[in-house]
């Protein structure tokens, strides 16, 4: 039985959201072991991006 075009897509969309969320993990990891009190202007843009693409994916 072959799988269809719709079956390898959601396949594939599970990859990629399991994907994602690793990498958001290791991003909160990451910034859970941060030891400076606030973050920089540079910082703060790149967790706001890196969230915003999380919240596309899922």
């Amino acid at each position: 039985m072959m799988a269809t075009n719709s079956t390898i897509s959601a396949l594939e969309k599970e990859q990629i959201f399991g994907m994602a969320e690793k990498e958001m993990e290791y991003k909160v990891d990451l910034f859970n072991r941060y030891k400076e009190s606030e973050l920089n202007m540079g910082e703060n843009s790149c967790i706001d991006r890196c969230v915003s693409k999380y919240w596309q994916v899922s």
